[in-house]
């Protein structure tokens, strides 16, 4: 199981590859089929247009062209398509999709999203994994490197990393991730125990029917179907009762803590992703109760469901964190390097 799981793992990882990536192989592939002129001067902006890019994932994917000996430097501004220059009389010729081997209905969509919004989810579905398997430094350089952004959006994701309590920096200002102990999840339960049921009692009410029957559905189709059961759907399950049903909580301080309490759902996707969700997950049963008391009005149940499935997690994850720390150390991002 845990070989299918580590292929699992490195597909995902590949099919989240840096956008450098995909810009160095279609300029590769390109100049390796002829559709690229030798003559032709490569600039950054035009290449960035037809991927739908900054202009940062270009520069890394042209730098490591050069690097290989396939293009050259072209006057200080811009490559040429060959690693002989000498050989060839540059051209200004107009890049156009069908050189790239980019059909127009094949073209990457434009991501007008910010560059640190761009990368969040990855770096931070990195670090997560990292946290169970020991205590690890964040170099930002090589994080920035790796995707492509400048130092001030790493900068960006890395804060919003500390904001949800994943890492922390140094005396000497080095972003620090895990170790991620049994003493760390113990008291995030014990503030989720204290809070998350309060929460929902005070939020349940404003809930709408039709969500909390669509969430109740959900539920007992993995109940139903355990095929259907993977580390995701539980993660959305996870999302819905311990997010979307306390949303209308009003004690924004109150649920800052519950937002940063969250390690022990990090114990779990990693489990799940390495092991697969065990036969009879308890949380799926514990999960349609709480609900069941929500969809028919009875809150204080609800309340105190919730309180019993929070305390027997607790005693879950700690097991679970016991068993992923004999388990190897998962291929991870060069940004992230493991101390000693």
């Amino acid at each position: 199981m845990l070989a299918n799981a580590g292929s699992s793992n490195k597909q995902q990882q590949e099919g989240r590859a840096p956008r450098y990536v995909m810009i160095e192989a279609s300029l590769r592939e390109a100049m390796r089929a002829r559709r690229l002129p030798a003559n032709m001067i490569l600039l950054e902006g035009p290449i960035a247009r037809l991927f739908g890019t900054s202009r940062g994932p270009v520069r890394k994917a042209l730098e490591l062209l050069h690097e290989q000996g396939l293009i050259s430097r072209f006057e200080g501004r811009g490559f040429l398509a060959t690693p002989d220059p000498d050989a060839v009389t540059p051209t200004r010729e107009p890049l156009t999709p069908e050189m790239l081997g980019l059909d127009i209905d094949e073209r990457p969509a434009v991501d007008t999203r910010p560059a640190a919004e761009r990368i969040y989810a990855q770096v931070e579905e990195a670090v997560a994994t990292c946290l169970a398997f020991g205590h690890f430094r964040i170099v930002e350089t090589v994080l920035s490197e790796h995707y492509g952004v400048s130092r001030t959006v790493a900068r960006e994701v890395l804060g919003r990393l500390r904001n949800q309590r994943l890492i922390e920096k140094d005396r000497h200002s080095h972003w620090l991730a895990g170790p991620l102990t049994a003493q760390a999840v113990a008291e995030d339960y014990e503030i989720r125990v204290l809070l998350e049921p309060a929460a929902l009692k005070a939020s349940g009410p404003l809930l709408e029917h039709g969500e909390l029957e669509a969430m109740r559905a959900e539920v007992r189709h993995l109940i139903d179907h355990p095929e259907c059961q993977s580390a995701a759907a539980i993660l959305r399950l996870e999302q819905g009762l311990h997010q979307r049903c306390l949303r209308h909580y009003r004690n924004r301080k109150a649920r800052e803590m519950i937002a940063q309490s969250q390690l022990p759902v990090i114990v779990n996707r990693i489990f799940f992703q390495t092991l697969g969700v065990p036969p009879d997950e308890p949380l799926l049963m514990e999960h349609k109760l709480v609900l069941d008391h929500l969809s028919f009005g009875a809150y204080d149940a609800a309340a105190s469901s919730l309180q019993s499935h929070l305390q027997a997690a607790a005693e879950r994850t700690r097991r679970r964190l016991k068993v992923l720390s004999v388990f190897p150390e998962p291929d991870l991002p060069p940004y992230l390097v493991k101390i000693t």
